[in-house]
């Protein structure tokens, strides 16, 4: 009989934190590459520097938006 306390071994594994996480650094990564992509192909006349500092300015602007 329970007296209310419970063993939490014995309970399901649940990673659902870690899975979060590594979901939101996979959606975070597609939406980098998908800008850059973008980017060559809506500006082809940036150069190389221009492209890296409007990306880099678009991952800070993404880890604003999703912290």
């Amino acid at each position: 009989m329970s007296d209310g306390n419970f063993n939490r071994a014995l309970l399901p594994h649940t990673p659902y934190a870690s899975g979060l996480k590594t979901g939101k650094a996979i959606t975070r990564m597609r939406a980098l590459e998908a800008f850059k992509q973008w980017l060559l192909s809506d500006q082809p006349s940036l150069s190389e520097d221009e492209q890296r500092t409007k990306a880099e300015a678009f991952r800070i602007l993404l880890e604003r938006m999703m912290a």
